[in-house]
C-alpha cells in the first residue's frame, strides 16, 4: 500500500492489527480501579506558569486545570466537543459542539453546532450548520474583527464528482465530501452571515480526461489539488466494518461509502493576522496547506486577485510533494497529522508552523511526533518555490518524539502548542495524555484527563468513534497563561469539592 492511503487507511490497518493482538493499546478502555489514577502525575521545575484548558470528547463538560491538576473552572455545554475550544479575551468560551440529533455525514469530527458561553455558562451565541448537504466539523478559528473561520464538508453528487473529472473508479456511490472553510458573522442570539467563502472545490486539476476543464498536470499547478492524489482507500468488507463498528471506531449505521467519501478529511484550521493568511491540515494527503484570507469570496474561486494576488490557490504546501507530482511517495514525512498551527509572536520559533504528527513512517508507522516547520516565507508574503522542486524546507526544524519512541503514539485527534518559555504542550488525545516538553524533549508536567463523559446520541452510541475504546479522549488542548485577558480580575481557586472522577460507563 502506497503512503498517501490517507487517514482511513491508517486507521483500518492498526484497528484491525488491535483486534488481532493479545496485547491491549495504550488507549483501551481502563479498569473501574485505574479511574482513580488518573490526573497529575508530574509537575516540575520549567513548567510554563498558568492553566490547562481542555474538553472531554465524550462529555458535555470543559475543564480549566491549574499545574497542579486541580480544576479552577468548568463550564457545562449544551452538546459534548465537535473538536476544539477556546477561551476569548472576554472570559466567554468559544466551541464546537455535536449536534446530538444530526444523522448525516456519519464519521469521526462531525460538528454542527458553533456555541459561545459566557465565563458562568451562560449562552452567548450558538449557529447551527447541519444540513444533507453540509455541516460544521473538527475546527474553527475565532478571527479579530470577531467573525469565526470554521471548516465544512459539501456533498458533492457521483455526476458532480465525475464532471470535475475525478476518476470514475474512484468515486464512492453517495459521492465526495470536499472541505469548505466559512467566515461567519455571529448574530446573537441564534444566527450567523456567511461573509466570505473558500471552496477546495473551485480548485482541482487532474490528467485523465483532457475534454474537461479542470485538465493539466498536477506537477505544473502546485496551487490546486489533484483530484486523484493519493493511493485510493482499501476497499471495506462487511465483516471489517463491522469489527470498526464494535471497536466504536465508526457509528454503528456507517456504511462503507460515508469511509470513502470524505477523501480529504480536513481536520485542522489557523489564521496569521499579520499576514492574513489561513493554515490547513489536510490528513489524507499527508499535507499542511496555507491560503490567502486577503479575498473577496468571489477571488477565492479563482487562481487570481486577493493580496498575493493567487485569488483562492493553494499558497504553500508541506509533508507529501507527491501529491502534487514533486517528489515520490517514500518522501511524505506527515502520517494522519492533525493541528497545525502558527507559532506566536514573541514565542521561540515565531512565524513557525507546529503539526501533530500521528504516524511517522506512513501506515507502518507505530509512534508519533511533534513537528515544527519554517515555511520559506518571502518578504512579498508568498513562499519560495523553484521550478520543478518542492515547497521547502527538507526537514523539520525541531522535532519531538519519545524515548523510547514506541511509548508515544495516538493515531487519532491530538495536538501540540509553543508556549511563552519555549516549551509545548502536547495532547495525545486518544490516551486523553496532556504533557508539556522542553525543548530538548523533558517532560516537566503531566496530566492523564480523568473524567470519561457519559453523552450519547439519540441511537445510543457515542458522540464521537473511537471512544469505545478510549473513554478519556480529548481532541486538543491549550494553555492558558495567567496574563491572559480572559483572566484578568479573576480569581482562580481550586473548586471544593473537585468534580467527581468516575470511571467510564460499561459498554
Amino acid at each position: 500500500m502506497k503512503a498517501g492511503a490517507g487517514a482511513f487507511a491508517l486507521l483500518l490497518l492498526a484497528v484491525l492489527a488491535c483486534g488481532r493482538s493479545k496485547e491491549p493499546e495504550a488507549s483501551a478502555a481502563p479498569a473501574p480501579a485505574e479511574a482513580a489514577q488518573r490526573g497529575l502525575t508530574k509537575s516540575a521545575a520549567g513548567v510554563a506558569p498558568g492553566y490547562v484548558l481542555f474538553s472531554p470528547l465524550a462529555s458535555n463538560k470543559t475543564y480549566l486545570v491549574d499545574n497542579a491538576g486541580r480544576v479552577v473552572h468548568q463550564w457545562q455545554t449544551l452538546t459534548s466537543p465537535g473538536g476544539d475550544q477556546v477561551l476569548l479575551e472576554d472570559g466567554s468560551l468559544l466551541r464546537l459542539g455535536r449536534d446530538l440529533d444530526f444523522e448525516h455525514f456519519r464519521t469521526g469530527g462531525v460538528g454542527g453546532w458553533l456555541e459561545r458561553l459566557s465565563w458562568d455558562g451562560d449562552e452567548l451565541w450558538a449557529w447551527q450548520f447541519a444540513s444533507e448537504r453540509a455541516v460544521l466539523h473538527h475546527d474553527f478559528e475565532p478571527l479579530p474583527n470577531g467573525n469565526v473561520l470554521a471548516l465544512a464538508w459539501e456533498a458533492k453528487t457521483p455526476e458532480e464528482a465525475a464532471r470535475a473529472g475525478r476518476r470514475v473508479d474512484r468515486i464512492p456511490k453517495q459521492g465526495l465530501w470536499p472541505d469548505w472553510v466559512l467566515e461567519v458573522k455571529p448574530q446573537p442570539p441564534r444566527g450567523g452571515e456567511i461573509v466570505w467563502e473558500w471552496r477546495v472545490w473551485d480548485h482541482t486539476v487532474q490528467n485523465a480526461d483532457a475534454t474537461l476543464e479542470t485538465f493539466g498536470q498536477p506537477s505544473e499547478q502546485p496551487g490546486k489539488l489533484d483530484l486523484d492524489a493519493g493511493a485510493p482507500k482499501p476497499t471495506v468488507s462487511e465483516q471489517e466494518l463491522a469489527q470498526l463498528k464494535a471497536l466504536g471506531y465508526v457509528p454503528d449505521d456507517a456504511k462503507p461509502a460515508d469511509l470513502e467519501s470524505d477523501f480529504l478529511h480536513v481536520n485542522a484550521i489557523d489564521y496569521h493576522a499579520g499576514l492574513d493568511q489561513i493554515a490547513l491540515s489536510v490528513p489524507n494527503l499527508g499535507e499542511v496547506w496555507i491560503l490567502d484570507h486577503g479575498t473577496t469570496t468571489a477571488q477565492a474561486r479563482t487562481s487570481a486577485g486577493g493580496k498575493r494576488g493567487r485569488g483562492g490557490e493553494i499558497l504553500y504546501r508541506w509533508g507529501n510533494a507527491s501529491s502534487y507530482g514533486r517528489a515520490a511517495p517514500a518522501a511524505q514525512v506527515f502520517g494522519s497529522q492533525h493541528d497545525v498551527r502558527w507559532i506566536r509572536e514573541g514565542f521561540p520559533g515565531a512565524g513557525h508552523l507546529l503539526v501533530f504528527n500521528n504516524s511517522v513512517g506512513g501506515e507502518e508507522g507505530k509512534l508519533s511526533a511533534v513537528d515544527e516547520i519554517a515555511p520559506p516565507l518571502l518578504a512579498s508574503g508568498v513562499y519560495a518555490l523553484a521550478n520543478g522542486e518542492a515547497f521547502g524546507p527538507s526537514a523539520p526544524s525541531w522535532r519531538y518524539v519519545a524515548t523510547p519512541a514506541e511509548s508515544f503514539h495516538a493515531e487519532f485527534i491530538s495536538g501540540a502548542q509553543r508556549t511563552a518559555n519555549g516549551n509545548t504542550l502536547i495532547c495525545s488525545g486518544p490516551q486523553g495524555r496532556l504533557f508539556e516538553v522542553t525543548p530538548r524533549g523533558e517532560i516537566v508536567w503531566e496530566y492523564l484527563n480523568p473524567f470519561a463523559g457519559s453523552v450519547r446520541l439519540k441511537d445510543g452510541s457515542l458522540p464521537q468513534p473511537g471512544l469505545e475504546d478510549a473513554p478519556y479522549a480529548v481532541f486538543r488542548a491549550a494553555r492558558i497563561p495567567p496574563d491572559h485577558p480572559a483572566l484578568r480580575g479573576r480569581t482562580l481557586a481550586p473548586l471544593d469539592p473537585q468534580p467527581e472522577i468516575a470511571p467510564p460507563a460499561p459498554k
